[in-house]
């Protein structure tokens, strides 16, 4: 290899580090005033209304994220933007190479979108009618073809239904259907918005158990949207929070949960009722049924506290717990309101 070319294959090789680059990414959508019947007729108004607030953040080969926030906080506008389905109003987005709203045919080869509200396969036809039409648009061998069916629907226990119509299947059958089919081209990139929405305890254990497959086994880049914080701790490994428009928090999973590893979450069931005032006086009173209480106490004095409960009161249990995902995340949006 001559020395002036290794330049080219540094530059190819940082290139493909970071997948996805966004820059001062913005969306404004223009929402009607309300006004008399009239008005809104010959002389209507918009007001802006910013879903997504210049933001800037890459995301490398092989990462799983999880993009979080309220509703309204704009994550789903963000993921549309990634993925080409809306225009961004100011700033740069490039995905694989590529400016996701050209919709090239290279870049749509490398993508695939699943939304857990919205169905992306035929309701008249069955899974592996509307997969065999996958296997034609993507070009797929029809050996690749089926040994990646068969191998997809055992990880997901789906064999059975594959020759059923989708308007059929429940929901967590159809969900089920749903990745298989947007994952058949084995794409770089997974998109996912609320993908356990509505499914039963069972279900959404093996989506999550599945999608941990695909990234740890065939590295896909997954970025994900859910209001289910077991799906960010067993799916995803960094964590995005968006308030208002704009990231809040960005980093691994673990140091978001090191951020809170100072407080504890004590919850004591007594023998008999114990009056709220008592227990204020330990710690900050979380929830309260008519035996027990969930305290939220520092670390550091986890200790004591247990030993004054037993000490002074008919304690029949004690459980210690971390600061669940879902409070941490509660905690982050009131700080940055």
């Amino acid at each position: 290899m001559e020395f002036g070319t290794a330049p080219v294959l540094f530059r190819l090789i940082i290139k493909m580090e970071n997948i996805i680059r966004v820059k001062s990414l913005t969306k404004i959508y223009q929402v009607p005033t309300k006004q008399s019947f009239w008005k809104s007729v010959f002389f209507a108004k918009n007001m802006p209304l910013v879903a997504v607030d210049k933001i800037n953040f890459s995301i490398k080969e092989g990462e799983s994220v999880a993009l979080l926030g309220p509703n309204g906080a704009g994550k789903t506008t963000t993921l549309k933007m990634l993925t080409g389905l809306l225009y961004p109003s100011a700033g740069e987005i490039k995905v694989l190479g590529f400016t996701p709203t050209d919709r090239k045919r290279e870049y749509l080869k490398q993508i695939a979108l699943v939304m857990g509200n919205k169905s992306g396969l035929s309701w008249d036809l069955s899974a592996r009618q509307s997969f065999n039409l996958f296997k034609t648009i993507y070009q797929i061998s029809d050996e690749d073809f089926e040994r990646r069916l068969v191998e997809l629907t055992e990880l997901l226990d789906a064999e059975k239904q594959l020759d059923t119509p989708i308007r059929k299947l429940s929901l967590g059958q159809r969900l089920k259907m749903e990745l298989i089919g947007a994952i058949l081209h084995r794409p770089k990139l997974l998109f996912l918005d609320e993908p356990t929405i509505g499914l039963d305890v069972v279900s959404k254990r093996k989506i999550r158990n599945f999608l941990r497959y695909l990234h740890d086994k065939e590295k896909t880049t997954i970025i994900l949207t859910s209001h289910e914080m077991a799906d960010i701790e067993m799916v995803s490994d960094r964590v995005m929070v968006i308030n208002q428009g704009k990231i809040v928090f960005d980093d691994s999973l673990e140091k978001l949960l090191h951020k809170y590893q100072d407080k504890k979450y004590l919850t004591v069931t007594f023998y008999k009722p114990v009056p709220v005032s008592k227990m204020k006086n330990l710690g900050e009173v979380i929830s309260r049924k008519e035996l027990s209480y969930t305290l939220e106490i520092p670390k550091e004095n986890q200790g004591k506290v247990m030993a004054y409960l037993t000490d002074n009161f008919d304690v029949d249990d004690i459980d210690v717990k971390s600061i669940p995902l879902d409070e941490i995340i509660e905690d982050l949006f009131e700080k940055t309101k």
